[in-house]
């Protein structure tokens, strides 16, 4: 079996305009505060980058979402075919929440809970 790389992390925030200058001023990090059509997410951009993603092997971009009941940090795992791996992770003892979303111009994305109750995300990029 190929190893799935991690590609993105996500941390939820009250305030998207407060955690975007905080995370620019403390560590040089790129934040674009999406508006209300894009549920005023946050796309925080790490490392350089090109359309493709991030430019040095290893390093990763990531975003904050609004903040709800019972929501943290978590990591978004690139796949080939997210159907597949929505199988496996039920298969394994793990949870999808949810259907696949579209994300436009990036890929299918949906969230699950772990054997352990970590939520964590599958990404399978447009190609």
């Amino acid at each position: 079996m190929n190893m799935n790389p991690v590609i993105h992390f996500e941390m939820p925030t009250k305030n998207p305009k407060r955690v975007a200058k905080f995370y620019t001023d403390v560590f040089g990090w790129h934040n674009d505060v999406m508006g209300p059509d894009m549920n005023n997410y946050v796309v925080a951009t790490t490392t350089e980058s090109d359309k493709k993603g991030p430019k040095k092997p290893g390093a990763i971009n990531g975003g904050f979402f609004p903040k709800s009941k019972d929501q943290y940090p978590s990591v978004v795992i690139q796949v080939d075919d997210i159907k597949t791996h929505m199988k496996r992770i039920t298969a394994a003892g793990g949870n999808v929440l949810g259907k696949p979303m579209d994300i436009p111009g990036v890929g299918w994305y949906v969230s699950f809970r772990d054997t352990e109750g970590n939520r964590v995300s599958i990404m399978q990029p447009h190609r």
